[in-house]
């Protein structure tokens, strides 16, 4: 009896120290990842029923600050949340840097999918949203064949994507751009936290209509009112222009800071688009049959953020931000 107790406390032992020696060498190889779905649910805890924060896009560069079975991970605007470990790919510092050096295949429909063959009647590798980002690997008549961070093998159409580098040079990051990328989005459903094509949230519009345009903008309403250039909006709405973002929520009163709850993008005319219940525009001219008295009596100012673009700390592009240029702290 002794001899078999013994003998089970050994086995333990042994298993413990192997799986400690799997975490250490897991933990040595794992300060880094990159996402491998088309739209990564980030969640306020390790766990498919908690609530979901935020999003991350396939082939996004992120960095990896603690696991069990699940990973809490920091994105290029500092968020952070809790992924499953199926849908990013952990990698070494080295794997790390060559997949942010790595010639980039961007996304730019609202939608679509990869193939294992280049042709669209062969099976699905996976689906993509705008904003996504594979390894070129080549051409192949109407298809690029690109590679996903975990290894695998797909051909996308010419006709949903572009080279990263064709795509930028032909990029452009003025108001009347923007503004039509956000007209695009209409109609696309609310999503608490959602930051893609799939579905978004107020500051979810603004993050996705900016990084289709290579911009990076912090997340929620309540960082994005706090960059740029604090506009107080004149009455007759002449001060500001289209491309600005209108934020809303509560002035500040005694013993009460202001609540800064929900933006919208200025689209010109007393209208601005905005994510609530669907992507759609909305009028502070009681005139105009869009006319929205709720968020009218709750504006509070603008902002101005296109001049200060990789002028501020946390508005820039993925040619300047640490993450997409391999962050080494």
């Amino acid at each position: 009896m002794k001899i078999s107790i013994l003998f089970i406390s050994l086995f333990w032992l042994a298993v413990s120290g192997m799986k400690a020696q799997e975490i250490r060498a897991i933990s040595a190889d794992s300060a880094y990842a990159v996402v491998n779905v088309s739209v990564c649910n980030m969640r306020s805890e390790g766990k498919f029923t908690s609530g979901m924060v935020t999003q991350a896009l396939m082939g996004m560069p992120v960095k990896v600050l603690q696991y069990t079975d699940w990973y809490e991970i920091q994105t290029p605007d500092d968020y952070t949340g809790w992924v499953h470990r199926m849908v990013i790919t952990p990698m070494s510092k080295e794997a790390y840097d060559d997949w942010n050096r790595a010639e980039k295949i961007v996304v730019t429909a609202h939608y679509g999918f990869t193939y294992e063959k280049p042709n669209e009647h062969t099976q699905t590798v996976s689906d993509v949203v705008a904003g996504n980002r594979l390894k070129w690997e080549g051409s192949k008549g109407h298809f690029y064949e690109v590679s996903y961070p975990d290894g695998r093998l797909a051909y996308i159409p010419k006709s949903i994507a572009k080279p990263e580098k064709e795509w930028r040079s032909k990029l452009k990051q003025d108001a009347q751009s923007i503004v039509r990328t956000a007209y695009t989005m209409m109609g696309i459903p609310y999503l608490w936290a959602g930051t893609s094509p799939k579905g978004v949230d107020c500051s979810g519009l603004v993050r996705t209509v900016l990084f289709m345009h290579d911009i990076i903008i912090p997340r929620d309403a309540s960082q994005q009112a706090y960059v740029g250039q604090h506009i107080d909006i004149a009455p007759d709405f002449d001060n500001i222009e289209p491309g600005d973002l209108v934020f809303f929520g509560r002035k500040a009163v005694e013993g009460k800071k202001e609540n800064v709850s929900h933006v919208g993008i200025y689209v010109g005319d007393k209208k601005f688009i905005h994510a609530l219940g669907d992507v759609h525009i909305s009028s502070f001219s009681p005139e105009d049959k869009e006319y929205d008295v709720f968020n009218t009596e709750r504006l509070l100012y603008a902002v101005r953020f296109l001049p200060y673009i990789n002028k501020e700390k946390e508005l820039n592009t993925t040619l300047t931000n640490p993450y997409y240029n391999s962050v080494t702290e």
